[in-house]
């Protein structure tokens, strides 16, 4: 009998080489690393959504700045009655007021921005002002959203005819220019007050709310939560009141802060156009820039300051609500 000559695979000897290769490897080295030398993992636990978008907001600059000016605005709304140095309903520089060299009283000591044509200091009016324009922009946003609340979650959650009726009232409301329809609906109080300024103002946001929800409702609809709900048989309004509806206001809440910045304008022009409170013994910014209207060539500063304070309220609120809504957004995150 021959011996079996059949020569040996290369390939499997390149095998049994690695191999006594890593087995040589692993011999020589253990026993010589520890735990401790190869690293450790920190456990930093799970981030909510809320969370993370707090570690984001807090390194964007544009969010911090308008944080910033909103914080500012508040408190000198909040405390505006204390911290003014005059009354400013009180006429204190009437007797410094010639109709013909000096209509206007100028800065002097213990009036730093001088007066009005009535001579009421104005740094006292702005500083009490701003109640009077936060006061009007939050009721305005509360009623918009409360009503944008019931018409979007009754569309959302019913669709059919019910969803198509709302949906067709909120394009017509749409189709209209936000301040035409707020001067619109100013002109149909018998009395302009600061009540009709703030109904006004509220029923324009209406669709805006209503339209948003709409959209965060039907998407609720499909959600896996949704129909687990319906499969087990609980009622309609349960799960819109306990699952759908509380998953869809995020981006509503976000939006309010964007439509405040859209309500303090829309009063402010409102009350310039003479269809806010009449009463100007009670300030308010939109009426401020309205009253210095008749003396803007020769005094314009009785128009800046006021303007001035509008845009940057406007401006602390658009930053802050922009910054909001892209980090609450997934689509949005960078």
């Amino acid at each position: 009998m021959t011996p079996d000559t059949t020569p040996e695979d290369p390939r499997r000897g390149l095998g049994a080489r690695r191999k006594q290769r890593i087995d040589d490897l692993a011999a020589s080295s253990a026993g010589t690393t520890t735990v401790a030398e190869a690293g450790t993992i920190e456990d930093t636990g799970g981030v909510g959504l809320i969370g993370s978008a707090w570690r984001r907001l807090r390194r964007n600059p544009a969010f911090l700045i308008g944080l910033t000016i909103t914080a500012v605005f508040v408190v000198l709304a909040i405390i505006s009655p204390w911290v003014a140095p005059h009354d400013p309903a009180r006429w204190i520089l009437e007797g410094k007021i010639s109709p013909q060299s000096n209509p206007v009283p100028g800065p002097e000591p213990g009036h730093p921005l001088g007066a009005d044509d009535k001579g009421r200091d104005l740094l006292s009016r702005l500083l009490v002002g701003s109640r009077q324009t936060l006061l009007v922009g939050v009721l305005a946003t509360i009623g918009g959203f409360t009503g944008g609340l019931v018409l979007g979650t009754l569309a959302g959650a019913f669709g059919g005819w019910v969803d198509a009726v709302i949906m067709r009232l909120v394009d017509v409301m749409l189709s209209i220019p936000s301040l035409l329809l707020a001067v619109s609906i100013s002109a149909l109080a018998a009395e302009p007050s600061q009540w009709t300024v703030i109904i006004a103002v509220g029923i324009v946001q209406v669709p805006i709310f209503a339209r948003l929800l709409r959209g965060s409702m039907l998407a609720q609809r499909s959600k896996d939560h949704v129909l687990a709900a319906r499969a087990l048989g609980v009622k309609r309004s349960a799960i819109v009141l306990r699952h759908m509806l509380p998953n869809s206001l995020g981006p509503v809440i976000v939006q309010a802060t964007l439509v405040l910045a859209t309500a303090i304008i829309d009063a402010a022009a409102l009350s310039f156009l003479g269809l806010g409170n009449p009463d100007d013994s009670s300030p308010e910014w939109g009426q401020m820039l309205g009253n210095a209207q008749d003396f803007f060539n020769g005094y314009p500063h009785l128009a800046f300051y006021p303007a001035a304070c509008i845009i940057v309220v406007a401006l602390g609120f658009t930053l802050m609500g922009e910054s909001l809504r892209e980090a609450l957004d997934p689509k949005s995150r960078r």
